[in-house]
């Protein structure tokens, strides 16, 4: 576990590490720098994740699974948000189910702990949190990434996961997503890209996600403009922060799920 900068969280926790390039938000992944510099610093943990490759260091595509850190989450007594595999992706498909079952218990053990949990696969996603042996949990938060038009549909996958709350992480926003449907989802997160070669965020492309969440009356959090550092640019839009933190979530739809008032967290984010 580390305590986090992260604006939209207190702390992360990685009982999975390695993950594979998949589309062109993976190109700059901040984890894959993360996990080199680890490696270079003798932690076992990060050995033969990444390679270099064109002067940087990317993902090898192995996965290593990290039985011990499972436990951690039950030391902490203060109730924190949790962003869950940081420097993974829980629903990689190097990761087993059996161990993605052990992590729900875990979750379900410590319900003073909230989750957040953010995936680029969440057809995987759905299929395997659809099965037998995984409850929704009111205190998980299930997300995927979108970086641009050309990913959309994982937001039609997230529609189908079982889950008290969905979001979407809209970064790094590098294109358009101006058709994006939002509905059915309960937070979105806006950000641009940082480190070496960081690429623009328009303000058109954030303002067309802040209507989409006007629409959908999702909750919209604007994380970073981005740059060489990740606070280079700021976060202020239109003279403001939008952080989308402060009371309970009530969503403007209902399914299943989402409804059930006895699901929702007391801090989910609006």
């Amino acid at each position: 576990m580390a305590e986090t900068a992260i604006e939209w969280t207190d702390a992360t926790w990685n009982p999975v590490a390695g993950c594979t390039v998949l589309t062109a938000g993976c190109t700059n992944c901040y984890a894959m720098r993360m996990a080199a510099r680890l490696e270079a610093m003798g932690i076992p943990k990060y050995k033969g994740l990444t390679r270099k490759s064109g002067g940087r260091s990317v993902w090898t595509g192995k996965i290593r699974l990290d039985v011990d850190a499972l436990a951690i989450p039950k030391s902490w007594a203060k109730p924190r948000k949790v962003f869950v595999n940081s420097m993974s992706d829980l629903f990689h498909e190097g990761v087993p189910e059996d161990f993605i079952a052990r992590v729900w218990k875990v979750m379900e053990s410590t319900p003073r702990h909230t989750y957040q949990i953010l995936t680029k696969r969440p057809e995987r996603m759905a299929d395997v949190l659809s099965g037998a042996g995984f409850s929704v949990l009111p205190n998980v938060w299930l997300g995927t990434s979108v970086e641009d038009s050309r990913v959309l549909w994982r937001l039609d996958h997230l529609r189908r996961v079982p889950a008290a709350v969905r979001f979407v992480s809209l970064e790094p926003l590098i294109g358009s997503v101006a058709q994006a449907n939002l509905s059915e989802i309960h937070w979105a997160i806006v950000g641009g890209e940082s480190g070496p070669r960081a690429r623009e965020l328009k303000l058109e492309w954030v303002e067309e996600v802040q209507r989409l969440c006007e629409r959908t009356q999702t909750a919209f959090f604007f994380k970073q403009w981005g740059g060489v550092r990740p606070k280079s640019g700021g976060r202020m839009l239109r003279g403001r922060e939008w952080s989308a933190d402060s009371a309970r979530c009530r969503p403007p739809f209902r399914n299943d799920l989402a409804h059930r008032s006895d699901l929702m967290s007391p801090t989910i984010p609006r």
